[in-house]
């Protein structure tokens, strides 16, 4: 298997093989806590309700890309709209391990 991700990792360092998936769409999630709730719980919201997240608002969000952890960032305001600002990318190495 880890011959498997040493070719991988080359084959990713070449741009000709690059360009060959450089337009496949992905799909980028950020999270910003997570919360538990019983079923009850979870009828009686409605508008105006506040569910209490499990990560504090000075803490870094979480960024996904096709649901695998890349990177930590905190949250922006750019025109009006949420934004995440990068400040830290997991190591290639790390994530490619994630995979196993």
């Amino acid at each position: 298997m880890a011959e498997a991700v040493e070719t991988t990792a080359a084959a990713m360092e070449s741009p000709a093989n690059l360009e060959l998936v450089l337009d496949i769409p992905v799909d980028v999630t950020v999270e910003l806590g997570r919360a538990r709730l019983t079923i009850r719980d979870l009828l009686a919201l409605g508008p105006g309700a506040v569910i209490e997240l499990s990560k504090l608002a000075t803490d870094k969000v979480d960024v996904f890309v096709n649901n695998r952890p890349i990177a930590h960032g905190e949250t922006v305001t750019v025109n009006d709209r949420l934004g995440v600002r990068l400040v830290k990318i997991i190591d290639p190495s790390e994530r490619i391990a994630g995979l196993k």
